[in-house]
């Protein structure tokens, strides 16, 4: 819990810098946000003398612990101090990797600021976001050119200025196959390992099918690691603690909240998922095969057909691995043998046509974060 008085004295001493200090301000959510802008923020940092300031939800988020002389951390909650915040702050530039700006409790600042939004996935934007979820960014870091074309889409569809597109690609893939690369050797080789890595929501795999599918797994002799989502975590933690107390004994199970742990990532053989988006960091950050249960579409917009673009999260389930029924469910070992059997060698091709400035996004984004402050001044 954060204390009171820590976030006022925060929430204070940001108020009282002056603007050229706080001139650009990242806000994460806490330690899953760090994840997608700690590499831009160190590159930003590298090649400016601006001041940077970022404001954290959580008081956990390693964020708060970079040190440099150009960076400011604040620590201010997710109540009303955050609110006011969000409302009153004065900046430039304000970057972060949370949706629906002012759609709900965080509303746009009353002053004149540009906003711009880094993906913190590579799925589409039409269909597993709400409606609207981008409409009141002015800058929008694109992972790959299904983000452009859909962006566009919905900009010609609902009559939408058009936004500053920025052909960025996606830090949390970099970082994968830097980790893939240190970690070549590091997989067990006892038994086949598993890794559950499922998106979150009513039809999710963990919510329907997750208890069933670790007990047919640890059966049939896996080793297996499950990682939840982080809204499942905070919406439906009762289910995973469900599973861990049901499994939690068995020397082949891993129950795994943390996510910024990338043991899993690197040790497992192939990963089971629903409609999450960790399929393409998986596969095209470690070059492994994904199985997915073939479970009710991930859909918070109900109009995402209109767009009249399959989102990308459809089509590259057949390509990066193999789709299995529910009706099939309980013979899921032989799609798990076949899979690994027949490994697809165009991962890293597919990865190059769908992912921009793979390698080297942390840069192309800073450099573009700093041409956009110098334009704004």
């Amino acid at each position: 819990m954060i204390d009171f008085f820590s976030q006022l004295w925060d929430l204070i001493s940001f108020t009282q810098l002056q603007k050229s200090k706080k001139s650009i301000v990242f806000y994460s959510e806490g330690r899953d946000s760090w994840t997608h802008l700690r590499g831009l923020i160190e590159e930003f940092l590298k090649i400016n003398e601006v001041d940077v300031c970022y404001i954290s939800s959580e008081e956990d988020d390693p964020g708060l612990n970079l040190k440099d002389s150009n960076y400011r951390a604040f620590c201010m909650g997710s109540g009303h101090m955050l609110n006011w915040l969000f409302l009153n702050i004065e900046t430039n530039i304000m970057v972060m990797t949370m949706p629906d700006l002012n759609s709900f409790q965080l509303k746009q600042s009353k002053h004149n600021v540009h906003y711009v939004y880094v993906q913190h996935s590579l799925v589409s934007l039409h269909m597993a976001y709400r409606k609207g979820a981008f409409d009141n960014f002015n800058t929008i870091f694109c992972g790959g050119p299904h983000h452009i074309k859909e962006v566009r889409a919905t900009e010609k569809k609902y009559n939408l200025h058009a936004k500053n597109l920025v052909k960025h690609g996606y830090s949390r893939l970099d970082s994968l196959i830097k980790v893939a690369q240190k970690n070549a050797d590091s997989r067990r080789k006892e038994k086949t390992y598993i890794l559950i890595a499922p998106s979150w929501g009513e039809n999710g795999l963990i919510e329907t099918l997750g208890k069933e599918l670790v007990g047919n797994l640890l059966s049939a002799g896996y080793r297996v690691t499950l990682r939840p989502h982080p809204q499942t975590m905070k919406l439906n933690k009762v289910k995973v603690d469900e599973i861990g107390n049901l499994y939690g004994a068995n020397e082949s199970f891993n129950l795994e909240t943390e996510l910024a742990i990338e043991e899993s990532l690197c040790s497992s053989d192939l990963m089971i998922t629903d409609w999450s988006g960790a399929s393409m960091d998986y596969s095209f950050g470690l070059k492994k095969e994904v199985l997915f249960l073939d479970l009710p579409k991930k859909i918070n917009n109900p109009e995402y057909n209109e767009i009249n673009i399959e989102p990308i999260e459809v089509t590259i389930r057949s390509k990066v691995g193999s789709v299995v029924s529910i009706e099939n469910f309980v013979d899921i070992h032989k799609a798990i043998n076949k899979l690994l059997k027949d490994k697809n060698p165009n991962l890293e091709e597919l990865r190059d046509e769908n992912v921009f400035n793979v390698h080297k996004s942390d840069l192309v984004g800073a450099q573009e974060l700093k041409k956009l402050f110098g334009k704004l001044q």
